[in-house]
């Protein structure tokens, strides 16, 4: 409908609006080269009233950062300024943006930081924006600042609450960043699995500090956490989280309820790492003959570390009192470069040649 008033309209204006309505058809076709060629011919036209000129022209300065051309953007929009005597926060906005991707970021923070005085309602992606600019300029404090009231300020916000735990995690403020998750868990934040991994992870992170005495409360509350999610269908039953789940467990000191969580890993897994840690673990608890089968299982399907493997499977043929078993699986862990100096020294041990 548009194509024959651009070819064949006598009115200068009509082409003019029949080519900005063909521009915004390519631009939402996601040919935004053809977009902004039109709009261009639309503006060059010469006859559009001010109003619908200076219109255009912010589209146009629009169009060039949805296609990833900044500077041009950025030019756009000052002309736009300039030429129409206009200011408004979100022209300034859409120019700090264009400075960001540009990785220009003090243009990028003044720019954001103008629009936001201008309006007593600034757009929360403003803000996200300018807290984007601290961060990778290095201004992580202020970023971390600039999250902290955003989630402050709207409590209930799942996007100002991951923008502040996201900080707290880079800036390694761990012990911040298990009050914030709490604190969203207690108002149905944490809705992915994700967030309850991530808990989990800090809980057991605070679990393995130097300054913690005792680990066995903070790895299961991770333990809890990784089962309410599954309880609420969130966490998916993997292997992963069993074996995340088995972990807290033995960095808390019960290998027992350690080993049954690996054990609830090995059907899920396409490796043999949970049979090795359930073999591990049940080692450590001198169960030898439960350990046994699991290790030569983990050996069997791929493990990591395999002469670790090995090792552990001679430690649990030495509890069962097989020395020719456990010689055996001690030679195997000599051909493992990170096992060789271990196994050899046990080997010189027990007086038998490798």
């Amino acid at each position: 409908m548009l194509q024959p008033l651009i070819d064949n309209s006598k009115s200068k204006y009509v082409q003019a609006m029949a080519l900005q309505g063909l521009a915004r058809v390519h631009a939402m076709n996601n040919d935004l080269p053809g977009a902004i060629d039109l709009l261009k011919r639309s503006l060059d036209n010469g006859v559009l009233p001010n109003d619908a000129y200076f219109q255009l022209e912010y589209e146009l300065a629009t169009f060039y950062v949805l296609n990833q051309q900044y500077q041009p953007a950025i030019d756009q929009v000052e002309k736009w300024r300039a030429e129409g005597k206009k200011e408004t926060p979100e022209s300034y906005a859409l120019e700090g943006e264009a400075y960001y991707r540009l990785q220009k970021y003090p243009e990028a923070i003044t720019a954001i930081k103008k629009a936001q005085s201008m309006t007593n309602k600034p757009d929360p992606r403003w803000n996200q924006l300018l807290m984007l600019a601290y961060n990778d300029s290095g201004q992580k404090d202020k970023a971390a600042e600039i999250a902290k009231q955003a989630a402050a300020a709207s409590p209930t916000d799942p996007t100002s609450f991951h923008n502040a735990l996201s900080l707290d995690i880079q800036m390694q403020k761990y012990d911040d960043a298990l009050k914030l998750m709490e604190d969203g868990r207690s108002k149905g934040l944490l809705t992915t699995e994700s967030d309850y991994v991530t808990l989990a992870k800090l809980y057991m992170n605070k679990a393995q500090d130097q300054s913690t005495q005792d680990p066995g409360p903070l790895t299961d509350k991770a333990v809890q956490v990784l089962q309410e999610g599954m309880t609420k269908g969130v966490v998916k039953p993997s292997a992963d989280n069993y074996l995340l789940m088995g972990d807290a467990h033995m960095i808390g000191g019960d290998a027992n309820a350690a080993a049954d969580a690996y054990q609830k890993a090995i059907p899920l897994a396409s490796d043999g790492e949970p049979a090795y840690k359930a073999g591990v673990a049940l080692v450590t608890q001198n169960e030898f003959s439960k350990a046994k089968p699991l290790l030569q299982q983990a050996i069997s399907k791929g493990v990591k570390h395999k002469g670790k493997a090995y090792m552990a499977l001679a430690q649990a043929n030495i509890g069962l009192k097989d020395k020719a078993a456990a010689a055996e699986a001690v030679l195997e862990a000599e051909k493992d470069p990170e096992t060789k100096a271990q196994a050899q020294k046990w080997l010189k041990q027990a007086n038998i040649g490798g």
